[in-house]
């Protein structure tokens, strides 16, 4: 009987590994091989030079430059989106006025809001990354008309012209792009935990923030580590927004390069696919170590309900 469950288990399983294996081990492996050569990208004809091309990541400023920039943004993307996220979500769901026979309480029309938090992921980041093009234009964009509308004229930035600005103009596209979603998966996380609990942790006298460290967020944990490496993993991305939406694109200044539009730019542009694989393996070590770094630090005693 043990064989034959065995047999039974194997058979369901070969083929979903079998494509496994061939469409994402084997570009891993491939990738991993190329970045040990001169590969063009463009000719079959290549040769081994080794760790040539990883001696010359090392040793390239726009390398490091790209990485401090994902460092950046893996450090302030998942902070601030997660956290309007949780803020916005508990407001919705915890955050209103005492209502007869209830002690805690929702918004009016939170289900509206919901909508309108939710509506930028009805939008390709293509489209939002070329709406906020047009925002930030200096001389004929949405903010520095609002600026000189209320008489800020002399206060006319160059959004994404200005090299101290301009990342922080990405980040602000990518972080409101993304926080409706997560307004809406943490609310539906909220909506399932037992509003006896907020009840009896206001009878002994909490408060809403008190309620929201002890009793929210311990209970939303492992969605909100989910949500720490999908965030994490894009904020190791960013390369539409920076395509679409910079000067150069990647500037000004390389301001705003990030290492997989680095990538692109070597393979496609400059015909150095091998040096583009180094790179590419490069990230993805750097987003296997996040990940994993994530998942240990949040690792914490399951809370059930």
């Amino acid at each position: 009987m043990q064989h034959g469950k065995y047999r039974f288990i194997v058979g369901f399983l070969a083929v979903p590994l079998a494509i496994y294996a061939v469409f994402v081990i084997s570009p891993f492996v491939q990738a991993i091989y190329y970045s040990f050569t001169d590969w063009t990208g463009l000719s079959s004809d290549f040769k081994v030079v080794g760790f040539g091309n990883y001696r010359k990541m090392f040793e390239d400023d726009i390398f490091w430059k790209s990485v401090g920039h994902n460092v950046l943004l893996l450090l302030v993307l998942p902070l601030v989106t997660l956290g309007l996220g949780l803020f916005f979500a508990f407001m919705l769901n915890v955050g209103g006025r005492r209502r007869k026979n209830a002690a805690v309480a929702g918004v009016r029309g939170s289900g509206l809001y919901k909508v309108v938090y939710f509506f930028p992921q009805v939008l390709s980041i293509a489209i939002v990354a070329l709406l906020f093009q047009f925002a930030y234009n200096p001389n004929s964009g949405a903010l520095n008309s609002f600026l000189k509308a209320i008489g800020l004229d002399s206060v006319q930035p160059d959004w994404l012209g200005d090299p101290q600005l301009a990342l922080w103009c990405v980040m602000a596209v990518m972080v409101w792009s993304n926080v409706g979603f997560y307004v809406v998966l943490f609310s539906a996380g909220m909506s399932s935990i037992p509003r006896d609990f907020y009840e009896a942790a206001l009878l002994d006298g909490a408060n809403r923030v008190q309620t929201f460290f002890r009793i929210t967020l311990p209970l939303l944990w492992d969605t909100v580590q989910t949500g720490w490496v999908y965030m994490g993993i894009m904020a190791l991305d960013g390369f539409a927004v920076v395509q679409i939406m910079t000067v150069g694109p990647g500037g000004p200044d390389y301001s705003t390069e990030v290492l997989a539009y680095f990538l692109y730019t070597k393979a496609f542009r400059d015909g150095q696919a091998g040096y583009a694989t180094t790179l590419g393996v490069a990230l993805l070590i750097v987003t296997m170590i996040f990940a994993g770094v994530v998942m240990k630090l949040g690792r914490r005693e399951r809370l059930e309900f």
